[in-house]
């Protein structure tokens, strides 16, 4: 597995969309932080891109590389390699090297901002972490929509409708549930919705660290409540975490299965 996923992240390092998602980063960086005084302001401009951005590229990556390898794969399964190990160690290259152009892109601004020895360290590692998070968790989804999928034009379309449920039309139905059921008790409903969305989620959990979750009514007081402790924390990235691992056991569970 190890060498597939040297190939396939060294396969992709070598891409231009690569260094094109890079300095993508590494420009926004450079101009939020020298163009604004305000650190904290920075990074919520910052959070609202990569909760939008990367899982976009994370879900577009996955099934391009997937069916653009296909042929390789096809090669690779006629020898006496487990298919659990071709399949994990694709997605590894592709969600790493998407994982390490976020975080380089980003990180060369801020270590030249000096924010190494300043207080927002914390939010600007939060960032990174639920940034990469996203990246693992939606390369994964991505790859289980293409090994469901032999049609590109139907991986692409079921992709893409993922991103645009979990970034949009899932708090557009959370919000008017919210509405349509406010005489009623929904502290539990709430956190139990949100852990549910892996994109609300992260970026709750970055808000919560601004500490400017008062902008958030009622709702945010009650995340404040649960999120904002040491055992909130703890199940959020907990939460987290099996996104990541379910979708990655499925990829082992169907390639095991799956007639190529």
């Amino acid at each position: 597995m190890l060498k597939i996923l040297k190939y396939s992240f060294f396969d992709l390092i070598r891409s231009r969309w690569s260094y094109v998602y890079l300095l993508f980063y590494l420009l926004l960086g450079c101009v939020l932080l020298f163009l604004n005084n305000d650190l904290s302001k920075a990074i919520i401009t910052l959070m609202n891109v990569i909760i939008i951005l990367v899982p976009l590229i994370g879900t577009i990556f996955g099934v391009m590389y997937y069916y653009n390898s296909k042929e390789f794969t096809e090669l690779l399964l006629a020898q006496p390699i487990k298919r659990s190990s071709i399949f994990i160690g694709q997605y590894l290259g592709v969600a790493l090297s998407l994982s390490m152009s976020l975080v380089i892109g980003l990180g060369i601004p801020f270590a030249l901002y000096g924010l190494f020895q300043s207080n927002e360290i914390w939010d600007f590692v939060l960032l990174l972490v639920t940034g990469t998070f996203l990246t693992l968790i939606f390369t994964a989804l991505a790859f289980n929509i293409a090994l469901y999928n032999e049609n590109k034009i139907k991986g692409f379309s079921y992709s893409i409708l993922l991103w645009l449920f979990m970034a949009v039309i899932y708090d557009g139905l959370f919000l008017m549930s919210l509405i349509a059921f406010q005489s009623y008790p929904l502290d539990s409903f709430s956190i139990g919705a949100t852990m549910f969305n892996p994109i609300d989620l992260s970026r709750i959990l970055i808000l919560l660290k601004l500490d400017i979750s008062a902008l958030l009514g009622y709702t945010g007081a009650v995340f404040q409540k649960f999120f904002g402790t040491g055992f909130g924390l703890f199940i959020s990235i907990g939460a987290l975490s099996l996104w990541v691992i379910l979708p990655v056991y499925n990829i082992y569970r169907k390639c095991r299965k799956k007639d190529f």
